[in-house]
């Protein structure tokens, strides 16, 4: 494959994306149970449910689907909307006794706020990449594939790309199924009783 001038910055993305969106709030999800945390587990509950559009994104660009650089920016612009959304819980989490849990949070969902505001500068110059199977398989586009064929290596070693793209597909539409009756009918309930 030709070399592209921006591939190590795409495999930076990844590993951010691995840093930021996986491990740091799995810890403080965990750490939130531990120290009993209810709106900071509530909120990164909310964060979770939004946040799984970025495996079902993974799994449609194993796939080869184009419509994967579509999904992977709107879970870029629906993240930080999950974590400053909830004005009860935001002040339930401000109002917290101060802590080493509560800083680590608050500095998590600045930086992921940050994160996901220049991924989305980054990732809209290839929008285009997400209406043109033509386009998908140029260099320019394709390197956004690489990292996740690599995890299909790893996890799913014995899959075939089409099967796992067609899973993510199915995963999209109940995301997108769940998304939509979130916000027709249950987004009309006051603060975190709408996330029950």
């Amino acid at each position: 494959m030709p070399q592209v001038w921006f591939r190590p910055y795409v495999w930076m993305d990844y590993r951010l994306t691995l840093l930021f969106a996986l491990i740091i709030p799995l810890i403080l999800l965990i750490w939130a149970f531990v120290q009993k945390s209810e709106g900071i587990q509530c909120l990164l509950m909310i964060y979770w449910r939004v946040a799984s559009l970025l495996a079902i994104t993974a799994y449609l660009m194993i796939g080869g689907m184009a419509v994967s650089f579509i999904s992977g920016l709107i879970a870029r612009f629906l993240i930080p909307i999950s974590l400053w959304f909830w004005v009860d819980l935001n002040d339930e989490i401000e109002y917290q006794p101060n802590s080493l849990l509560k800083l680590v949070f608050t500095s998590w969902r600045w930086a992921m706020t940050l994160y996901c505001a220049l991924g989305i500068i980054g990732l809209a110059p290839f929008v285009g990449c997400g209406f043109s199977g033509n386009a998908l398989k140029t260099p320019y586009c394709s390197v956004w594939l690489e990292a996740p064929l690599m995890f299909k290596e790893y996890f799913h070693h014995n899959s075939k790309p089409a099967l796992l793209g067609f899973l993510g597909i199915i995963a999209l539409i109940v995301y997108m199924a769940y998304l939509s009756y979130f916000v027709m009918i249950k987004l009309g309930k006051k603060g975190r009783s709408s996330t029950q």
